[in-house]
């Protein structure tokens, strides 16, 4: 067709529709066209797009970010896997090659390491609840071992690591999040709540995260670290804290001085005494008593009969 033509189809200026021709080419449709009497705006014949209209990176994203683990505490697993076949089948064949490609390269394990995975029988139910908008009576243990039962709306579900949650809403508008591993009992109330319109899960997720933390009673601890027990503290600490080893100022002896902090003296003095000689405490005192007493007491306890 004309440009003229296809101006008058479109009800643009045909400034527009060769404006509109470059924009194609320039994203990769083969669109061209010829002067003359018989001339015009062309697509290549033999051209087709595909089904989805995804591109390379989009494809290789689609395939990258399904976890296993999670799916399955889900129950999806196997819909997710069917699901991923099916639209593997449906790409263009270029296309099928980068969803491989990614699916044998890239394995997402979302478990911590050494950690037991928390067993959660209550996870399916609260999942229902989730999706049909229905109210839940619960049973819940709180963190300090009290038992407490609530009614509540639940709003969503967030997994962080290997770790499940529940956000719901109570009556008052209060919203709160609990740990679905320490729900004890569980049941459907028969009642139906409507979902704020407002309420953005991730929204939410990050500000109770960020003031939880911030909330957190910290404990800055002075340590005087060997030479050769960077590699114990990576261990314990995670691979984060080696290039602040890297920095640390080195007394005369060599060992490099460095500052850490923790939940509570108790959780300092846990992980810690962990680490025997590897470390020394320099500062707070009371956490360097602490270590004393729990020493002392350990020797005691294995001091042969």
């Amino acid at each position: 067709m004309t440009a003229d033509d296809l101006a008058e189809r479109l009800e643009v200026s045909t400034r527009t529709i060769y404006r509109d021709l470059d924009a194609l080419s320039g994203a990769g449709v083969p669109v061209y066209a010829e002067r003359g009497p018989n001339g015009g705006c062309m697509l290549m014949e033999s051209y087709r797009t595909n089904l989805t209209g995804l591109n390379e990176k989009e494809v290789q994203a689609l395939f990258m970010f399904t976890v296993p683990g999670l799916l399955a505490d889900l129950g999806a697993d196997k819909a997710s896997e069917a699901a991923m076949l099916k639209l593997m089948a449906s790409l263009p064949a270029p296309f099928q090659q980068d969803a491989t490609f990614v699916q044998a390269r890239l394995h997402l394990d979302p478990a911590a390491w050494f950690q037991p995975e928390e067993e959660v029988p209550f996870l399916p139910l609260v999942q229902t609840a989730v999706w049909q908008n229905k109210r839940l009576r619960l049973n819940y243990r709180r963190g300090d071992g009290q038992w407490v039962k609530r009614l509540i709306d639940p709003y969503g579900l967030v997994a962080k690591t290997s770790v499940w949650y529940v956000v719901g809403g109570m009556y008052g508008g209060k919203i709160q999040v609990y740990r679905v591993s320490r729900i004890m009992a569980a049941e459907l109330t028969g009642s139906s709540f409507e979902r704020p319109a407002q309420f953005n899960l991730a929204n939410y997720w990050q500000q109770w995260r960020d003031r939880f933390e911030a909330e957190q009673n910290r404990v800055t601890v002075q340590l005087r670290v060997a030479p050769t027990s960077g590699p114990l503290l990576a261990l314990t600490f995670g691979e984060g804290i080696v290039p602040a080893l890297q920095v640390a100022p080195l007394d005369s002896t060599g060992c490099a001085t460095l500052s850490l902090s923790f939940d509570s003296l108790a959780s300092a003095c846990r992980q810690l005494l962990g680490l025997g000689t590897a470390v020394e405490v320099i500062a707070p005192a009371e956490l360097r008593q602490q270590l004393y007493e729990t020493a002392r007491q350990t020797m005691h306890q294995y001091q042969p009969a």
